[in-house]
């Protein structure tokens, strides 16, 4: 799939979309009121729960033991309020989903790392390789990523692949089919010829966005970047590649390597996929291996579904936005915000919170990058700093909020993340992998531009209609 086509795919799930503006426009506005309503508040005071609860390779562990977690978390973060406040969100907010210590992460910035390290983790595959992408394209990233596949399944390691049927629409057919003859376990998720969803429920508009690669059960990667030609090359490269006598930038996207006893929550998560999809049984393979501990780590793995009345991970960042004390640096593709993050943002903003956002200075989505800016002049207002980084497509998805909180995962902030999309994060507790999010937005900082709030009021009347068509269309986004 070519640059473009992330954004197009978008487009494609509403055919004739340019020519129906008119029509759009007024019926958005009721459904975007309509759907006001039922977004959920945000969470002040700090909801009731009871006392933290952690989990390890061997289960949960004491409420003794917890404590003297906690007191070594307050310790390390010198500002025991602050932890407290957020460990109190998290355990009030998602208790379905347990805190996990002993776990190892390696951040990963961009397509060359990141499938540098994936290679290397199916290479050495055992058991099992699960692959859950929103895009898995045929060109030469994609070709390596099948071909390596093929060659582990036929050494004996089981190969299990869900793919989204409108992430993958410029992808041939012929591609998984090469997949499924090796004895590779495909599945399409929610595809968009009915006539192939079986015994599913047709849901043309509910898409599988996440990225997720679990390895024998005991590695793990999440994060915003899919299987695709437009991440072979860095962000920060000084050289473009051409393609068809055409300058390609580079793409901007994070990665999260996870080793520990969390993977086993990641798994599960692959797992009620392929079962809620219908996919046939998996043959055996020592899926749930004996977990150890592998590091320092607090982590929470959150899996969101477009079924559910809410998405956990979007309540899980709006309340931490809500509880923050010092700051919340936010880097997101796809930024079109509903009421609750805008009042989210501009509240912490005003109570004297540091907040500030790196966005798309370009995108392959205009409607996308109009309809988020859109949304500027009430930002700047309340003092939030925006940035913009116009010299690669920025594809990431995190967060990091008074050094304590951090999250990775394929969450846009979105309509369409929110309401329509099945999607994936980590929650990261504690101060050490904080510090490493933050020299990475210091460094995606210092590569963008700030948008002046000034000159920003001087910008263009055709930029202010352009701003108000796209607006329109926020829902669908």
């Amino acid at each position: 799939m070519n640059s473009s086509a992330v954004g197009h795919a978008r487009i494609l799930l509403f055919p004739g979309l340019l020519q129906w503006l008119a029509l759009f426009a007024m019926a958005s506005l009721s459904a975007c009121a309509t759907l006001h309503q039922s977004l959920p508040e945000t969470m002040h005071p700090i909801p009731e729960s009871g006392p933290v609860v952690f989990e390890n390779a061997h289960g949960q562990v004491s409420a003794q033991k917890s404590k003297q977690i906690i007191e070594t978390l307050e310790d390390a973060s010198g500002d025991d309020a602050i932890l407290k406040r957020h460990l109190a969100v998290e355990e009030a907010l998602n208790q379905d989903s347990p805190l996990v210590l002993g776990n190892k992460l390696s951040l990963l910035q961009d397509g060359p790392a990141t499938y540098a390290a994936m290679f290397a983790a199916i290479r050495a595959a055992r058991h099992s390789i699960n692959l859950e992408t929103y895009i898995f394209d045929d060109g030469r990233i994609g070709t390596q990523f099948a071909n390596l596949l093929l060659a582990k399944q036929a050494s004996g390691v089981q190969v299990n692949v869900i793919y989204d049927s409108v992430g993958c629409l410029d992808t041939p057919a012929e591609f998984f089919d090469r997949l499924r003859d090796g004895g590779i376990r495909v599945l399409e998720f929610n595809p968009i010829n009915p006539a192939n969803a079986h015994k599913r429920k047709w849901r043309l508009n509910n898409r599988d966005h996440r990225k997720l690669l679990v390895v024998d059960g005991r590695i793990a990667f999440l994060g915003g970047i899919n299987i695709s030609e437009s991440y072979s090359s860095g962000s920060f490269s000084r050289s473009s590649k051409k393609k068809h006598g055409k300058s390609q930038v580079g793409w901007r996207d994070t990665q999260l390597q996870i080793e520990g006893p969390v993977v086993a929550e990641l798994q599960k998560d692959f797992m009620d996929t392929w079962a809620r999809q219908k996919g046939p049984p998996l043959p055996e393979k020592h899926y749930f291996p004996k977990l150890v501990t592998e590091g320092d780590e607090i982590v929470r793995a959150i899996a969101s579904e477009s079924d559910e009345p809410a998405s956990p991970i979007y309540l899980t960042l709006l309340s931490a936005i809500d509880h923050a004390e010092r700051f919340v640096h936010l880097t997101n593709a796809y930024f079109v915000p509903n009421p609750h993050l805008v009042r989210a943002l501009t509240g912490a903003a005003r109570r004297g919170v540091d907040v500030q956002l790196i966005l798309p200075g370009k995108s392959d989505s205009w409607l996308v990058f109009q309809a988020g800016r859109s949304h500027y002049t009430e930002l700047l207002r309340a003092g939030v700093r925006i940035y913009e980084r116009r010299d690669t497509v920025l594809h990431a998805k995190t967060a990091s909020i008074d050094g304590v909180w951090a999250t990775i995962g394929s969450t846009n902030l979105d309509w369409r993340s929110y309401l329509h999309n099945d999607e994936i994060n980590a929650v990261i507790l504690g101060t050490h992998f904080s510090r490493q999010m933050e020299a990475m937005f210091d460094r995606d900082r210092a590569a963008s531009t700030l948008i002046e709030p000034a000159r920003w009021q001087r910008r263009s009347p055709l930029q202010h209609m352009e701003e108000w068509v796209a607006r329109r269309f926020e829902y669908w986004l």
